[in-house]
């Protein structure tokens, strides 16, 4: 059925492709729209012609282009966040093409400023754009909290990556959410500590300028990982304004960031911006142990407008990292009273850094296409102590594991893009080329004790490079009637090469082959300017480690699974479905909601805490999406989404099919006051429901509620901004897990292993101070 679905959907693009390009005797209309203070272009602003339902969206030099537009008067509409909305008469003559220069007046943020009828090619995005001006950003996982739907948890002091969880999926540490920054991939994958590992922390908040993301397999640029969703960070090119920024609060917490122009536009340097920023942070934290965290990040951004038309930007950035770690505790514990609530029964801890390169291109080419690239090198070193058995495994030493790895990754993304028109319908044409190699070296699982080695358990290194190719086809088959239709293919090979050659039992060598394709269908209809209705259809995957590979080609191992072929479900699919509508009733409330449908294939998945494979069902995740932002006031915004999942295996009777910390409900809301120009504040608030921590749900992972209050004052030299985390002081679990565990005291008493609820507390009552000098 998949195959036919990608021959079909190929037919058709080529047939689309090679058509002959015929010009109606209409009119064009071109522009660059530039903020009116700096006068930069502006990227992302939505145009549109009002009686012709017809739209456009800037480009990295602020310009549009729309062709095959009817002689005679229109009404255009031109706007985006931070700025008025511009709206202009002009004409339109048959056989001309008309140019315009458009300023536009920076304003406060305002919903009204959110289009829905824009050509983007995300339909929720504006949403987190909103967000990301109205709500203050201390840390990367505020960053990830503007996806609507997206949870994360910390259970390491924010020393190593957050779990995710995102419709009915928990996806670890990243395993089925594709998070990039400029392209550039933050997942890694045949990770030492869990497959798709995305730690974020490289990433300094304050240098974001934009936020995309999707919900499902459907972006066609967005392959491996990328099944419950994606994210894609942009930096700025250019800063407003140098900076500093101290942080203070409670538990011993301080951090400290500085940014500084160094070229800019605005003072004589017309082609080139450049600027770099640092970031230092110290945390003791709330546990009992200190936790010793801190962090170093540098990175700078040079960007030279080469031509009119041709971009070049260079990112360099580094990243460190050391913590101490109290770990995750079995309630029974807390309990008996044999340690509080906030104590430790292991030390726990790590140490990681990144450095990357990043270059990019965009160039214009004419007034119908475009071509962008980057390319990119990463070097990442990962050490980590863990503890979440105690002594269940060696009742004298104790389970204390260390995973490590030194990684190298390389790669290039590419996509050409044109629009055009066939018999007076408008087309764009996308394609994609692009590969990326890991070289993992020394992928290790070891036991350890006080963290000097008892046994290495694996070790050895990765290789794997993933080759891809992509086709898209946008038809507007009536000016509010869009159909996008295309195909993806992902080629990867694999290889492990085992460094414990005396261990008949372990990993052996494996090279191994496999690709997928990945066909994507969307529509979208809009009923006004005001609404629109669409629906996606798409196919996407996550790779599963090498080292399920390599266990799966072990004999000795096949006889653990009789009658299955571990090496042929290492790239399970997802097949999604979403049905959806966006609308705005009036201008300042935007309603989003969506019903979705996601079914996954059966997999054997790797283990990096046993270095073992556990087989998988079949699942099904199905659910409901509410998303709302209603501007009540022009002092009052508030915000809300809600998200209801059912999540179950396919393949396990009822009562015994469900899916461990599958969330079935989410919500964050708030609401944000502007007092005046310069003074706001705002209430925040996320829970999450009970989730099942066993496929019985006999245990349960408790639900949670917390509310946040946030202050801010700022004026065009300086801002202060005060926030109060879990303003209630709830007690609450941030992370938890049903685990098999055994304590010191149950050694002594001869009791055997518990399965019981292990859990990471949530943060008390936290009182946060900031300060910000501008120049």
């Amino acid at each position: 059925m998949r195959s036919t679905i990608t021959k079909f959907l190929i037919t058709i693009i080529i047939c689309l492709c090679t058509a002959l390009m015929a010009q109606a005797h209409t009119g064009s209309l071109k522009g660059y729209v530039y903020d009116n203070t700096t006068h930069k272009p502006i990227e992302g602003a939505s145009v549109y012609l009002k009686e012709q339902n017809l739209s456009a969206v800037t480009d990295a030099f602020g310009k549009f282009f729309m062709k095959g537009l009817k002689d005679g008067k229109v009404t255009l509409y031109v706007s985006t966040l931070g700025y008025k909305t511009l709206e202009q008469s002009i004409k339109i003559e048959d056989g001309v093409t008309s140019d315009l220069a458009i300023n536009l007046e920076p304003s406060e943020v305002k919903l009204s400023e959110v289009s829905v009828n824009a050509k983007k090619d995300l339909t929720l995005s504006s949403i987190s754009g909103l967000d990301l001006k109205l709500r203050p950003v201390n840390s990367t996982q505020d960053l990830m909290r503007l996806v609507p739907g997206l949870f994360t948890a910390e259970h390491q002091g924010g020393g190593k990556a957050e779990q995710m969880f995102l419709r009915g999926f928990d996806a670890d540490h990243g395993t089925d959410v594709n998070v990039s920054v400029d392209g550039m991939p933050v997942n890694m994958v045949s990770h030492a500590h869990g497959q798709g590992f995305a730690d974020t922390h490289f990433i300094i908040p304050e240098s974001v300028q934009l936020l995309d993301f999707g919900k499902g397999p459907y972006q066609i640029d967005k392959g491996n990982l990328a099944t419950a969703g994606w994210v894609a960070f942009k930096t700025k090119n250019t800063l407003d304004k140098s900076f500093v920024k101290v942080d203070g609060g409670t538990y011993g917490y301080f951090r400290t960031v500085v940014g500084l122009n160094l070229l800019n536009r605005d003072e004589g340097n017309h082609k080139q911006d450049a600027y770099i920023m640092g970031e230092y942070g110290y945390n003791r934290s709330y546990f009992d142990r200190s936790q010793n965290f801190q962090r170093f990040n540098l990175m700078g951004k040079y960007t030279n407008y080469l031509a009119s038309n041709k971009i070049l930007s260079l990112t360099l950035s580094g990243f460190s990292t050391s913590w101490d770690a109290s770990g995750q505790i079995p309630t029974r514990a807390i309990d008996s009273g044999y340690i509080g609530r906030f104590g430790a029964l292991d030390g726990e801890g790590g140490a990681t850094s990144r450095y990357n390169a990043n270059l990019q291109y965009f160039q214009t080419i004419g007034n119908n296409s475009y071509f962008k690239s980057n390319m990119y090198l990463t070097y990442y070193q990962f050490k980590l102590y863990s503890d979440f058995t105690f002594f269940a495994v060696d009742s004298i030493n104790g389970d204390q594991i260390r995973q490590a790895e030194k990684r190298i990754m390389g790669g290039y993304n590419s996509e050409y893009g044109t629009n055009y028109s066939v018999k007076d319908i408008h087309m764009k044409t996308q394609v994609g080329l692009g590969f990326r190699y890991d070289n993992v070296m020394n992928d290790e699982l070891s036991h350890t004790v006080d963290k000097i080695t008892l046994k290495t358990i694996a070790l050895g290194d990765v290789h794997e490079t993933n080759i891809y190719g992509y086709i898209n086809q946008t038809i507007d088959i009536l000016p509010q009637l869009v159909l996008t239709a295309g195909t993806r293919f992902d080629y990867f090979i694999q290889q492990y090469n085992n460094k414990l050659t005396n261990d008949p039992a372990s990993i052996p060598d494996v090279t191994f082959n496999n690709s997928a394709f990945s066909p994507k269908v969307g529509v979208y209809y809009n009923v006004s300017n005001k609404a629109r209705i669409y629906y996606n259809y798409g196919v996407g995957f996550h790779t599963n480690d090498t080292r399920t590979l390599a266990i799966g080609s072990n004999p000795l191992n096949q006889l653990q699974y009789p009658g299955q072929n571990l090496v042929h479900n290492v790239l399970p699919l997802a097949f999604s479905h979403d049905l959806g509508i966006i609308v705005k009733p009036y201008d300042r409330l935007l309603l989003s909601a969506a019903v979705w449908l996601l079914n996954l294939q059966t997999e054997f998945t790797y283990s990096g805490d046993e270095s073992s494979v556990s087989p998988g069902p079949r699942t099904r995740r199905q659910g409901f999406d509410l998303s709302i932002r209603y501007e009540v006031f022009k002092w009052l915004y508030i915000d809300g989404d809600m998200n209801l999942t059912k999540a179950r295996s396919r393949d396990d009777s009822a009562g015994n099919n469900y899916l461990p910390l599958a969330a079935s409900f989410t919500s964050i809301a708030g609401a944000t006051f502007k007092i005046n120009k310069s003074l706001s504040t705002s209430i925040r608030v996320r829970t999450i429901g009970d989730r099942p921590a066993n496929q019985d749900n006999s245990i349960v992972a408790p639900a949670y509620t917390i509310f946040d209050v946030v202050a801010n004052y700022s004026r065009p030299r300086y801002e202060f901004g005060l926030q109060v985390q879990n303003i209630f002081n709830v007690q609450w679990d941030e992370a938890a897990f049903a685990t098999n565990t055994r304590l010191r005291q149950e050694v002594m008493s001869h009791s055997p292993a518990v399965t019981d609820l292990c859990f990471t507390p949530g943060t008390p009552l936290f009182i946060k101070l900031s300060a910000t000098y501008k120049f």
